[in-house]
């Protein structure tokens, strides 16, 4: 799989386990569609949409020697299948090979689709990365003052786009830009990997994602977004290397992902201090399950820091995280104004964390000094049930904002088994309020026991849950 991860020794058996039941579930998909997958030259895989007009890469020119630039390739194809947008939609295979590009653009009515010896590598060179504007509700570079440059796939006011394969891969090659983050020596903002805008109808599937610049997939201002069977991969020290960002988003769909990363595994997000305050955009309706991170350094699920927009009615389920810092953290700080409420969280199972639960309000990273200190955060209605967690150094710091307490928490059947070190202290608790049923160790007095309360979590489906994949083919 070559996967570049420096990983520290601990890490890697569990990794190697990991990695061997992905690989069997991987092989047992191939072999259950195995008596038709081939038929006539066709490879099938499911999509939101099948397409009438079909392309492959080296129409148009492409070298797959992964030396030779593709960045006038692509955008050479896309621009040619976008014609065909009002006409059945368009779809560009990716053959077998490496194919070195920089920065390209999306179309609507489109599918990329990556065969599986397919590589896509991003270009090293700067000047393949055109700088495109700061985020509105970012109001600057997220790295750097100095404005941003293009995702490696970035699309924007778009409509039905599916980025897929049998299992592609897309390198970001990111060791370069993390290099000069670190040194200080960029004053723009990382590429993303995949970055799509003020779009609709997206999904982004059965790929293998490594080695990204900074954030790996960051739909933002859009809606029904499905992210489904993506294998992302950082080495656990790499800067920003977030796994799947949904900013602003309503109604997504996150499912069946596995992300070994630098960052938190999924960054929940909607804007940052009065920039977010401003756009207004909430992600809400957001479904998470069957993930599987591993994140020293970062969380498994993290809501904000940026949350000015708001983040309502996030479901989460059936989680498994390793050698993580925390299960799921909740970032604020005075200035980010929003909420995050309507939290729903069950079937988690965490294995050698630093914390299970983890809120933090004094998150302080602000754009700049113009933030408005009565902009106080809403945090209400947290639920948590049914966590088994092993190897725990802390089993929960919660703490609020003074004068701004966090309320409505819930957490409910619930067993932590501590390290052979723990810290004394396993509850640390500050301006929350709530109730705890069936915990162990026992949870601080700002939650106290309320026997026999099952906290909740949502019994109705959310449009995205119904949409329908159909099965498409791509020839060979």
């Amino acid at each position: 799989m070559g996967l570049c991860l420096k990983l520290r020794t601990s890490h890697v058996i569990s990794v190697i386990v990991i990695l061997g039941i992905l690989t069997l579930r991987v092989a047992e998909c191939r072999n259950k569609h195995h008596h038709h997958g081939d038929n006539g030259g066709k490879i099938e895989y499911p999509a939101i949409n099948c397409r009438k007009h079909s392309a492959v890469l080296t129409d148009f020119g492409a070298v797959g020697d992964g030396k030779t630039s593709n960045t006038k390739a692509f955008n050479a194809a896309i621009q040619k299948l976008s014609t065909y947008a009002s006409d059945g939609g368009a779809q560009l295979i990716v053959p077998p090979g490496k194919w070195l590009t920089g920065s390209f653009n999306l179309t609507s009515h489109f599918t990329l689709f990556l065969h599986k010896d397919a590589v896509i590598l991003g270009s090293q060179d700067e000047s393949e990365w055109p700088a495109i504007p700061v985020l509105p509700s970012y109001g600057r570079g997220r790295d750097a003052p100095g404005g941003r440059l293009s995702a490696l796939i970035f699309g924007s006011n778009l409509t039905d786009v599916v980025i897929t394969g049998n299992n592609g891969t897309i390198d970001g090659q990111g060791s370069t830009w993390w290099k000069k983050f670190r040194a200080g020596e960029s004053n723009v903002t990382r590429p993303y990997m995949i970055e799509i805008m003020y779009s609709d109808q997206i999904q982004i599937s059965n790929l293998t994602l490594i080695n990204s610049p900074s954030w790996f997939v960051h739909p933002i201002y859009s809606s029904n977004v499905l992210v489904k069977g993506l294998t992302i991969l950082a080495p656990v020290d790499s800067p920003n290397t977030d796994g799947v960002d949904p900013d602003s988003c309503t109604n997504t769909r996150i499912e069946d992902c596995f992300i070994v990363s630098g960052d938190d595994c999924i960054a929940v997000k909607s804007g940052w201090d009065e920039y977010g305050i401003k756009v207004g955009m909430p992600t809400q309706h957001l479904i998470i399950r069957r993930l599987t991170c591993i994140s020293p350094d970062s969380a498994t699920i993290a809501l904000g820091s940026e949350m000015s927009g708001g983040i309502q009615d996030v479901r989460a389920e059936d989680i498994t995280a390793i050698d993580t810092e925390s299960g799921v953290r909740i970032k604020t700080a005075v200035g980010r104004g929003g909420y995050v409420k309507d939290i729903y969280v069950r079937r988690m199972t965490l294995k050698t964390m630093k914390y299970v639960f983890w809120m933090a309000g004094n998150y302080n990273q602000h754009p700049d000094p113009k933030y408005d200190p009565k902009a106080i955060p809403e945090i209400k209605g947290i639920n948590y049930r049914d966590v088994v967690a092993e190897n725990v150094t802390y089993s929960a710091k919660l703490d609020g904002i003074q004068g701004d307490p966090f309320t409505g928490i819930c957490i409910s059947n619930v067993t932590i088994t501590l390290t052979e070190k723990p810290k004394k202290l396993q509850w640390n608790c500050t301006d929350i309020a709530g109730v705890t049923s069936n915990v162990t160790p026992t949870p601080c007095a700002l939650l106290p026991e309320k026997q026999g309360v099952d906290c909740a979590f949502p019994t109705d489906r959310l449009p995205i849950d119904d949409v329908q994949l159909k099965t498409c083919s791509a020839a060979h």
